[in-house]
C-alpha cells in the first residue's frame, strides 16, 4: 500500500487561505483518481479544510505555532523547514497504523500520475523510486513543459519505502515539535522538511533510489502560494487530454488563446516589442519620402 502525505501551511503564512485549501482540492482530485485503490492519504495542518475529504483521506489537526510572522507565502528557510518536517513526523506517525509498504510525500498544489499506486501494488518489496522527469504546469497560462532533474526542483518526487523514515513507535500524533524534531534527527531537514539533496541521503543511508520509468508528478507554479514563488516562463505546450487524463488536472476557467498558453507574457511581450520596432522603422521609412 501507497501512503501518500501532505501538510498544509500555517493560515498565517499564506496570501490567501482559501486559495491553499482550493488548490489542496485540486491536488486531491488527482491523487485520488488511482487506478488502483491500494492508498491512502493523510493531510497535517493547522485548520481542518472547509470541503468534504474524498475517501481514503484522513485529516490530522496540529496546534503547532506559526513557524513565521505574517509575511506571505515565502518566508525563511529554516522556519519553513521546521513547520513541514515536524508536521510530516505526525503524519507518518499516523499513516504507520495502516501499514503502507511505501510512503510518497507530496506538496498540497501538485499533481500525481494515476498509476502510482498500482505501481506500487505490483511491487511491494521494491526499494523506492525517485521522478527524475515530471512536468511543471502553470494555472496561469493552463500550459505545461518537460521538467528534467525533477527531484530537484519539486518535493512531489520520492516514492520510499516506508522503513526509510525510521518512524518512531514510542510517539503519537500528539506529540510536540521538539520531540518530533528530536525523534526523527537529521531525517527532518534531510528527507522531511526539504527534498533538494535527499536522493543523496537515501543512497548513503541503505536506500539507493531507481528513476521510475515515467513521469510521474506535476509541479504546480504560478499559483500565488508557492513557498518558492517560482514560475513558468518562455515556451510551453498548452493543457491537452493526456495531461487531463493522467493527472487530473481541471483546466482553468475561462478561454486562453492557445498562442498565450504556448508562449507566455514573456515571450509575447517580446513579440509585442519586435513588432513595435518594426512599426516604428516603417514610420520612419515613410517620413523621409
Amino acid at each position: 500500500m501507497l501512503a501518500f502525505i501532505t501538510t498544509l501551511r500555517h493560515p498565517q503564512n499564506s496570501v490567501d487561505y482559501g486559495r491553499v485549501e482550493l488548490l489542496l482540492q485540486e491536488t486531491l482530485r488527482s491523487i485520488t483518481q488511482q487506478t488502483s485503490d491500494e492508498y491512502i492519504v493523510v493531510i497535517v495542518g493547522n485548520r481542518r479544510p472547509q470541503f468534504e475529504l474524498p475517501a481514503r483521506t484522513e485529516f490530522v489537526q496540529v496546534e503547532f505555532a506559526a513557524p513565521a510572522p505574517a509575511t506571505g507565502a515565502q518566508t525563511a528557510r529554516a522556519p519553513f523547514v521546521w513547520d513541514k518536517g515536524t508536521k510530516l513526523g505526525i503524519g507518518l506517525i499516523a499513516a504507520a497504523r495502516h501499514d503502507p509498504t511505501h510512503v510518497m510525500i507530496f506538496d498540497a498544489d501538485d499533481f500525481v500520475h494515476r498509476d502510482l499506486a498500482a505501481t506500487v501494488e505490483a511491487n511491494p518489496d521494491h526499494g523506492g523510486w525517485v521522478i527524475h522527469d515530471g512536468w511543471m504546469y502553470s494555472r496561469a497560462r493552463n500550459a505545461y513543459v518537460a521538467r528534467s532533474d525533477f527531484n530537484r526542483t519539486c518535493g512531489t518526487c520520492f516514492i520510499v519505502p516506508f522503513a526509510a523514515y525510521g518512524v518512531p513507535a514510542r510517539l503519537t500524533e500528539h506529540a510536540s515539535q521538539q520531540d518530533i524534531a528530536d525523534a526523527y534527527g537529521e531525517r527532518l531537514s534531510e528527507i522531511m522538511g526539504a527534498h533538494r539533496n535527499a536522493e543523496s541521503w537515501y543512497r548513503e543511508h541503505g536506500h539507493p533510489l531507481e528513476p521510475l520509468s515515467y513521469p510521474g508528478a506535476v509541479y504546480h507554479v504560478d499559483t500565488g502560494e508557492n513557498h518558492s514563488g517560482k514560475s513558468l516562463s518562455g515556451i510551453a505546450r498548452p493543457l491537452d487530454a493526456r495531461m487531463v487524463r493522467e493527472f487530473a488536472i481541471t483546466p482553468s476557467r475561462g478561454r486562453l488563446s492557445t498562442w498565450w498558453s504556448a508562449f507566455g507574457p514573456l515571450a509575447v511581450a517580446d513579440h509585442v516589442k519586435r513588432l513595435g520596432g518594426r512599426v516604428a522603422h516603417r514610420l520612419a521609412r515613410a517620413l523621409k519620402r
